[in-house]
């Protein structure tokens, strides 16, 4: 084996374990933040975040930062926490906490897999693939990740994996990713701010203007 060969190996190793060590930390932070008594099951989830959320007093705000952090790298529901956020900071503030760590979150884990998980995908693309792959990542990559954060259902963390594995740049990352998460973000911050107080009426009426906005859309 040559010195080449070694040194490479040995940044893999590097990068592997700074990887683990990532993971590691976030779920130690997932496990102090976030007690077992404050499950996601049940029908008291969000009044649980909210106790959660401000039993942490001045740090609250970090907290649910963190939180929004972590929800990039564990398989848990953001929206417990968007509405809560909505609840315990108001629309604006809870807007803006909430859109910082799913910010935060995004950006780290597309960090992590551009740099683990590409290298490895790259390998496995002929040369022609390759040049698709970027051309198609510089002229369409930016609009389909907007789209994509524009839809519900389209899981957040799938996109930031997604969007690693290819050619799009930072900068497109960021810009696609902190406008397209922005509606649904203040929709439910707002929605969080106003739950306990709105109607039963709005609820029902909610669905059927969702489809008529996605109907004029389409």
């Amino acid at each position: 084996m040559t010195d080449g060969t070694s040194k490479a190996y040995g940044m893999v190793g590097i990068v592997l374990a700074a990887g683990l060590l990532l993971l590691l930390a976030v779920g130690i932070g997932a496990w102090w933040l976030w007690p077992m008594e404050s499950s996601f099951g049940g029908e008291n989830s969000i009044e649980g975040m909210v106790v959660q959320i401000r039993s942490w007093g001045p740090w609250a705000a970090l907290g649910s930062i963190a939180l929004m952090v972590m929800h990039s790298f564990l398989p848990f529901p953001a929206e417990i926490i968007t509405l809560a956020n909505g609840m315990v900071f108001g629309p604006l503030w809870g807007t803006v906490i909430t859109w910082v760590g799913a910010m935060l979150g995004a950006i780290g884990t597309f960090a992590l897999v551009r740099l683990l998980g590409r290298p490895f995908v790259y390998r496995m693309l002929s040369e022609s693939q390759l040049r698709r792959l970027s051309e198609w990542s510089s002229t369409s990559g930016g609009k389909a990740l907007l789209m994509g954060r524009l839809i519900p259902v389209v899981a957040f963390n799938l996109l930031n994996y997604s969007a690693a594995l290819t050619d799009i740049s930072w900068w497109t990352f960021i810009w696609a990713t902190g406008l397209g998460i922005l509606p649904l973000t203040i929709l439910l911050n707002v929605f969080g701010s106003s739950i306990l107080t709105l109607a039963q009426s709005f609820w029902l009426w909610l669905p059927l203007g969702a489809l008529a906005v996605l109907g004029w859309a389409l």
